[in-house]
Order: structure tokens, then sequence, then C-alpha cells
């Protein structure tokens, strides 16, 4: 017979003083239900992380089970990790070599460590909306044959998050209390300290103070007798004082016993959120199951970077992405990023989360420069530093357009000018900032003010680069359409005719015939730094602009010279400063191949652009499960060492793609207008959206095929007072239903990524181009390879000729043999 038991270790900051009351030594076990149908189940892979992040904290680990603990700002512990002993079994056993199998899901993680004594299971969660101060928690739930004896280590840290300043190193102390004891961890001042307690464990190595100095770890040691501790709870509780009448050892026991109080509700609380999130936002359905959760994984994991600022709780914003810290104080990039917010926005548009796209927008605003500046990077600590003083506030100037692009988005989508007209001031400071930083007259933005998007390069920094350039065109269009909703005409007129002549500035000033491609950047005298990237992209971004040419250029994104079979590289190889492991010259981010693969569908290049999409999706199951990591080697099939692996931007470009590019939406919500115009795989019949944001409405959306044309339809409440538009030629309405012509043949292609350590070798599209009679496909795979396609005949009037490939008998596929060679 087994019996269970459930450790809890729960992570808390609190304010106040008061006195101690006695706590019990055991609580009733409770289930961890399944109301939230989405998780991923995989077998442990010690070297690789995992995140649970929450408003107030955050616990970063490996999935071997060890990990460290934060509650914003502060790094409470690191390096957690347990020990077993059994009776009649003499030897000691590292419970973390045994982890076998982690689940994540939306409200909590949970490792499984399997032993053939025991079971453990670490399961942890970050509540959403806990007590003041209340940050992470972690429950161990065990079950047994012999008795064990379980000894929970770990490093006290008490580290603010950088760059503010923290003591060399905290002191702790075993307090003991009539009934029980727990770890006080003391500062050099008495401002602040911190409380650790497992009711019902005893305390670890207490070196004596005549003992030579030596750093040993704290530990608890829990004694488990199946016989009598099954179905009990043991929770390792902590709590901090951030000030002297808070940080007493009286008032640290009272709020350790005021969170244990609490834990089940935080909890249940923390399961309904996420429910309601799931439930309230966009969703899709298609004949590609996991597609449809990698979109809903990539909601999920935008929503859970929304942090709280730390002196006050009253702002929420989005931090760029977390990792584990090491030895040093900063966790990933976990503090707000203009840019990556702003980016991120068009996803958060995208799925109808209105009321946090003002948050973020008002926290931006707030700490906007004088001049009109927004900001490039916010720590967490900033307010406990001159933040202002550091070169990283104001470090780059993409974020002041970008802001622009982001309200106006926000605008089209919601229907709400008030935003708008409330913060024009602010709107129209950010708009003379963009105008005013043009030294060579050419009327474009320029990289005087901070960086565009690179932060480093060969030979030097440039002048003014394409993204930069492109941004501002974008702005400025986005600037004229705010102007007119608030009643600005003159001001909208002058920002009409900008976006107007950047558009052609960036043609004349970029464009190079030869390769049919628009160079990185350009000097003041003209010359042009003609390294062949991906920036161009980024003109397509917002809709409302494309560069006029560039087939060739669209041809080499797709082709392997920057599309690797895990997504596309910033930099050509022919470039002779490329460097696959750098930065910036040749890496491989998310984000980088979802301006791609937006840019190809709004170019109608959506098999490039499909295998763009499903590369990033593909990414929310290879290394922190959930969600996508920031950049990965443009050589071989691997992440970066460093790479913040729970990154904000980077699962943005799993939503924003998918709606604005697969599904092809574009929103007009004052004219209650949705216009689609999607481009949807070959192999599908059908598809569904639920929750698409349409104003203060919801609204479904159906596809299904229809011989030889696509039907589309809306559904739900707001359908009725909706009107359905499309840019596809030859699309009419009827019987209530958009028909929107299919070419006589289609073509398809699978999806997956390579295993770990591979080179690019997938076949790529480089182009494709259908007529009325005729689809033209430019294909690149290895030599001597065939390669399957999937062919749909849309209507059955018509007799296929293949040149160039193969059908078989079934007509439902198409070989294509590549010559022997080389490459």
């Amino acid at each position: 017979m087994k019996a269970a038991c459930l450790v809890l270790a729960c992570l808390c900051i609190f304010n106040l003083a008061a006195n101690c009351q006695t706590q019990p030594q055991t609580l009733n076990n409770f289930p961890f239900e399944e109301t939230v149908p989405l998780k991923i189940v995989r077998n442990a892979i010690p070297a690789n992380p995992f995140t649970v992040v929450g408003p107030r904290g955050a616990i970063l680990g490996q999935q071997d089970g060890a990990f460290e603990a934060w509650i914003f700002p502060w790094k409470i512990f690191s390096n957690l990790r347990i020990t077993a002993e059994m009776q009649n079994y003499p030897v000691p056993i590292d419970v973390n070599e045994q982890a076998a199998v982690i689940e994540v899901r939306p409200d909590h993680t949970m490792i499984t460590f399997s032993h053939a004594n025991f079971t453990l299971r670490e399961i942890l969660f970050a509540p959403h909306k806990a007590p003041d101060g209340a940050g992470v928690l972690a429950f161990f739930e065990v079950e047994a044959i012999r008795p064990l004896t379980l000894t929970f280590n770990f490093t006290p840290e008490m580290k603010l998050m950088w760059p503010a300043a923290s003591d060399d190193r905290t002191s702790p102390e075993w307090v003991t209390m009539p009934d029980r004891g727990f770890y006080m961890l003391h500062l050099n001042f008495p401002d602040h300290a911190a409380a650790v307690e497992m009711p019902g464990a005893e305390p670890g190595i207490l070196p004596p103070y005549q003992e030579r100095p030596k750093t040993y770890p704290l530990q608890f040691v829990l004694h488990f007798n199946p016989v009598h501790d099954g179905n009990k709870l043991f929770p390792l509780l902590l709590t901090l004082g951030s000030d002297r009448a808070n940080s007493t050892k009286e008032s640290l026991s009272e709020k350790l016993s005021e969170l244990y109080r609490s834990l089940r509700p935080l909890y249940e609380d923390t399961t309904a959120y996420y429910k309601k999130f799931a439930a309230e936002h966009v969703s899709i359905e298609t004949p590609d199951k996991q597609f449809d959760e990698a979109f809903k994984w990539a909601e999920i994991s935008i929503d859970q970077l929304k942090v709280e600022t730390t002196r006050s709780h009253q702002e929420t914003a989005l931090v760029a992405g977390f990792y584990g810290s090491g030895d040093s104080a900063r966790p990933g990039f976990g503090w707000y990023f203009g840019r990556d917010a702003l980016w991120t926005l068009y996803a958060v548009n995208s799925y109808g989360d209105f009321a946090f796209t003002r948050d973020e927008l008002e926290f931006l605003l707030r700490r906007q420069s004088p001049e009109g500046q927004i900001i490039h990077e916010w720590s967490q600590t900033a307010d406990l530093v001159d933040w202002k003083s550091l070169p990283y506030p104001f470090a780059s100037s993409d974020a002041t357009p970008l802001l622009l692009m982001a309200v106006n988005d926000y605008t089209k989508i919601s229907g709400d000018t008030s935003f708008a007209q409330s913060h024009w001031d602010a709107l129209a400071k950010a708009w003379n900032f963009e105008i005013a930083h043009d030294s060579d007259g050419d009327g474009i933005y320029e990289n005087i003010a901070g960086s565009g998007w690179v932060e480093s390069w060969t030979p030097k920094m440039p002048h003014q680069e394409i993204y930069l350039a492109a941004l501002d065109q974008q702005a400025s269009t986005a600037f004229a359409n705010l102007a007119k909703v608030t009643g600005h005409a003159q001001l909208a007129d002058d920002a009409e005719k900008r976006a107007a002549h950047i558009a052609q500035q960036i043609e004349k000033g970029y464009y190079i015939s030869a390769p049919d491609f628009y160079a990185f950047s350009r000097n003041p005298d003209g010359a042009m730094d003609t390294s062949p990237t991906i920036y161009p992209a980024v003109a397509a971004w917002d809709g409302t602009f494309n560069l006029s040419r560039g087939s060739a250029m669209l041809n080499r994104w797709a082709s392997q010279e920057f599309s690797t079979d895990w997504g596309t590289r910033d930099l050509s190889p022919t470039v002779s400063f490329y460097d696959p492991i750098s930065y910036h010259q040749g890496s491989v981010w998310p984000l980088f191949t979802g301006w791609v693969a937006l840019s190809e569908y709004r170019n109608h290049r959506a098999l490039s652009g499909y295998a763009h999409l499903m590369q990033n999706a593909d990414l929310t199951w290879k290394q922190d499960l959930g969600a996508v990591t920031e950049l990965l080697s443009g050589e071989f099939f691997r992440w970066f060492g460093r790479s913040t692996s729970h990154q904000l931007w980077s699962s943005a470009m799993v939503v924003t793609p998918t709606l604005r590019g697969m599904f092809g939406l574009e929103w007009n919500a004052a004219e209650h207008k949705l216009s689609v115009t999607p481009q949807l795989p070959a192999q599908w019949n059908e598809a569904k959206l639920a929750g698409v944001p349409l104003g203060d409405t919801r609204v479904g959306i159906e596809f299904h095929r229809e011989r030889t044309a696509l039907a589309v339809r809306l559904t739900g409440q707001g359908a009725s007072n909706a009107k359905l538009t499309s840019r596809a030629a030859g699309a009419k309405i009827e019987n209530r239903e958009l028909m929107i012509p299919l070419p006589p043949v289609e073509v398809g292609i699978a999806h997956g990524l390579p295993e770990f350590g591979s080179m690019t070798s997938q076949m790529k599209v480089l182009d494709q181009h259908a007529e009325a009679r005729s689809f033209s496909l430019r294909l690149s795979a290895p030599a001597n390879s065939m390669q399957r396609l999937f062919v749909r005949i849309n209507d059955a009037k018509v007799h296929l000729r293949i040149d160039g490939a193969e059908m078989p008998d079934s007509h439902s596929e198409m070989l294509v043999r590549f010559p022997v060679g080389n490459g």
C-alpha cells in the first residue's frame, strides 16, 4: 500500500506588521483540476529550461526540477534541489537526477521524479491575484513505499534585479518559535529581511559562530512516513519585509501564517483566470490541431508576461521575457521594453485584450521623454536607481514610431477614438520628435536619437536603416488616421503627404536594380550599405504600405540563403561579416521569421509564408514548453545558450502572421467592417475562428471550401451588425456568405522542425505564381532528393499537365525529383 503527501512551497512579499500566531503543522491535500483543456506533456530534458511567471513573481528553472525563485524585483533564492534517503536503503538519492516527465499547463507546471521506491511531483504556479506581495508557489507531492527523509537544499540570495545594488551576501538565522521555526535572511541593514518556513520540517546545516567562515546551503529536512503522513500538505513559506517594522521576527512570523491560510484560494483563482482568458480571446479550429494549440499557447505566453510595477503595484505592463539568471541578477530580459511590447500589441489587439493595450500604452506614455521619445527599456528596479542617467532608457529610436502605429492599430480594431483624443498631446509630441530627427533633409527619421534595429554593425553603426525608414512611413500613415479621427485635419493632411514622400524616398534611395533588392541602410552622402537583409520585410507590417519592387528579394528570403529549416536569418551568408552565432549578423530570430512570413502573405507567397509561420508555431514544443525562444543559431538547429526562453515577441509572431497573414484579417471598427482575404493551406477543407474582436463585440468566422470557391461567413452575436469584405479578386456576397474564387489547382507543403543539430535541408518554395490556366512553382531542395507536395484539384473539369514533376494515380500529391549534384 502506498500513501501520498503534498509538500507546498510558497513565496511571497508582505509589508504589514502583525503579531505572531500559531500555525497548524499539516494541511489537507487538494486536487489540481484540469479546468483548462490545454497541456503539453513530454519526457523531461534536464538541460532544457522552464518558466512559471505571474504578475508578481517567477520560478525559473531546468527540467531536472532545480529552480530559482523571484518575488519582483527580488531574487529570493536559487538552486533548490532535493535529496532523499530511504529506510533500509543505505544510499543517498539525488532526486533531481530522477526527473522523468514535465507537464505544462497555463495555470501550473509539474515535473515528475520517478524512482523505484517513490514518485515525487513538483507542481509550480504563479498566482494571478495574490494578496499584497505574493509571488509564486511550488507544491511537492510524494508517494512512497518506505519511509523517506527528504532534504530541500537552496541558496539564499536576496538580490535586487539588475541594475540596483544589493548586499554582498545575506546572513541566515534559524529562529525558534514556541511551536515552530523558520529561517530569517538578514541583510546588512534592518530595513529588509526574509523568512522561509516549512512547517513540520527541521533545519539542516547550522554552522555555529565559532566555525570558520564557509558558505553552506540552507536546508529543510522533512521526514515522510507513508503510514501516517499520507494526504498531508507540508508548505514551504517565504515572506519578506520591506521596512524596519515589517522585518522583525514577530511580523515575519505572522505573515507566514497569513499566507498559509490562503493557499487553496490562490490556486483556484489562478485556474479560474486562465479558464476565463482562454474562453474570452481568439481561438482557431483547423485540421491541424497542434497548430491550434500553438496559437492558444502563444496568447497565453504573452499574457503571462504581464508584470506589475514593484513600487506601488498600480501599473501592469509587458516585460520582454524570462530565463534563469544563473549567478547574476538578470533573469533573461525580465524588465519592460518599449519596442518589444509595441510589436506585441499587434497580437494583443488581434485577440482583443483592449483593456491591457490601454494599460501598456499608458505605461509607456507616462515615461515619455520631455521631447516626446518613447522608452526603449525600463528596469523593474528603475525607481531604485538614477535610471535616466544610464544609457538604457532611450537606447533605441524605433519605439516612438511603433507607438503611433500601435495606437492606430488599437483604434482601428476597437473603434475607440477616445483614447487617442485623451492622449493627443503625448501622441503629437511623439510625432514631432519623429519628424524633427532628420539631419540630412531627406524627410526620413534617422538613427541619431538611438539605434534603429541593430545595436552593433560592421564596419560602423548605420545613419538611417530601411527598418526605421519603413516604420517612419507607416507611423506617418498611422498618425494621419489618428489626426483625422480626433479632428486635426491639417495635421492629418501633413502626415499623409509625409507618408507618400517617404514611400517615394525609400524607392529612390534604397532600391538596387541589379539584384532587385533593397539596401540595409544609407548614409547622408547617399552611399548605401547593400548588405542583403530581411529588414525590408518590415515595410509590409501594417498593411498600409508595401515595397513596389523586389520579387527577387522575396525569392531569396524564401531560399536557403536566408531561410533555415527553423526560421529566417537576418543577414545573408554571402556577407563577409556574417556570423550565425552573433546577435545581429546572421542568427535566426522568430521575430524575423514572423516579419518575413507576414510580408510573404501580403505579397501572395502563401507557401513560403506558411512554412515560416509553422516554424515559429512548432518551436512551442522544443525548448521552454508553451513558449517560443528568443534566438537560434543561423547554421545549426539549436538555440543560443543565453537565449531568453520565454520571449514576448517570439510568441507574438505566431499570433499576428496567423490572423493577419494566413487568415488575412483587416479591421475597420468605425464602419463595422471586417475584411477577410485568406490564404489557407491547400490541405485544409475548412477552418473556424472564434472570438474575433470588432469594436465592442466579437464574431466568429467560418471558412469552408465549395469546389471552386472558399465560402466565408460570420457567426455569433456580433455578426448581424458586421460587414464582411475582402481584397481577393472576384470576391462577392451570396446568401450572406462571402464567396472567394479559388484557383483550379492548389499545392500544399508539409511542416515540421528538424532534429537538433541539423543543418538546413528541407525543400524551399522560392516563388509561386497562379493564373487562370496555370500554376507555377520555383523550388529548391538538396540534390538527388525526392520531394512530395500535396495537390488539390478544385475544378473537376480541369485536365492536368505537369512539367518537372510526377503525379501518382491518386492525383492528391506531386513528386519532384531533384537532379544529381552537390548542394
